[in-house]
């Protein structure tokens, strides 16, 4: 099989709110693709429609060569799904979770607490096994719920949003456990509004906003639609970025919003190539008008450029969506 998962004009309402708008999509089999959006985009609700949690209203989807609708027992037996929430029982242990999963999946009970064990040591879980679920850290809670999605080895595995609410580490380790997985064969459809997760794992990325799908491609190739390098213009305080992105938009005669103002990094950023001068010049004309500048740089463009290129908005802010994507 060459396609793990393809979606033909996929769409999905909600009362008078097209959630997936008409998706053409594809995960090759052994690969890691990203759906990268913002909360409300429609991720969420694509996944549940490949996953047989919703019916589509139009369009058709695939799942290791089955049909969503018409053969959606087929497409159960064989992915698994971790969501965004932890599906394990806090009051039964690492050990009675797995080994539970097992033998509702009519595997013997030898087998089951075989697989358990496997499962537990390959998660770094073994010395926990016997603990109560609801003593485990966040990072222990979802690496427990990625090994309960392993139980019975899937054709694709479907991570939605896997690190939300995690720390840095524990998202470091589950980064880990994707690539580890990615490596063994194991196809993986992975959302999330994380660009920097997406840039991290994905062999393959589709941006969606507002239901659709609005560009696809590996990093690099997404990266390579803002053009080259990007000036950063790091100001003393963060509340006067948009004053500074104004200042450089009037200075420069810059059209639109090519100067971009992130107040929470205190940060005005823009394409290299709409700059007229030298780097240094640009801090100048910011602090000629009072602006303090804490530093002016230069670096590649990011995903996070990608998005706010494609969209107008950061990947953290929703799209006017009815479903909580």
């Amino acid at each position: 099989m060459t396609n793990s998962v393809v979606a033909e004009g996929l769409t999905k309402r909600f009362g008078d709110t097209i959630a997936v708008d008409a998706i053409d999509f594809v995960v090759a089999s052994g690969t890691v693709v990203g759906l990268l959006g913002p909360n409300g985009a429609g991720k969420t609700t694509a996944i549940r429609m490949f996953t047989t949690l919703l019916r589509p209203d139009g369009g058709r989807a695939l799942v290791a060569g089955f049909d969503v609708v018409t053969q959606a027992h087929e497409v159960r037996s064989a992915i698994s799904l971790t969501g965004q929430y932890t599906a394990v029982d806090d009051d039964l242990t690492g050990l009675e979770n797995l080994r539970l999963i097992g033998v509702l999946s009519r595997l013997s009970f030898r087998q089951a607490k075989s697989r358990a064990d496997e499962l537990l040591d390959r998660f770094q879980l073994g010395g926990a096994a016997a603990r109560l679920v609801r003593t485990y850290s966040g990072g222990m809670r979802r690496r427990l719920d990625l090994a309960a999605s392993l139980v019975v080895p899937p054709v694709v595995l479907f991570l939605d949003e896997p690190t939300t609410g995690l720390d840095p580490p524990s998202r470091l380790e589950l980064w880990d456990v994707v690539r580890d997985l990615r490596s063994g064969g194991t196809t993986i459809l992975l959302t999330t509004q994380y660009l920097e997760e997406a840039d991290q794992l994905a062999d393959r990325i589709s941006v969606i906003d507002t239901g659709g799908i609005i560009a696809e491609g590996t990093a690099d190739e997404l990266k390579s639609l803002v053009g080259g390098d990007v000036l950063v213009v790091s100001l003393a305080e963060r509340g006067a970025a948009r004053r500074a992105a104004k200042v450089l938009t009037c200075a420069l005669d810059l059209p639109g919003e090519v100067a971009n103002a992130d107040t929470e990094l205190g940060q005005v950023t823009l394409p290299l190539g709409a700059l007229s001068l030298p780097p240094f010049a640009a801090g100048r004309m910011i602090e000629e008008e009072g602006i303090r500048v804490a530093d002016v740089g230069v670096r590649r463009p990011s995903l996070d450029d990608v998005f706010l290129a494609l969209t107008g908005h950061g990947a953290g802010r929703a799209g006017d969506q009815s479903e909580n994507d």
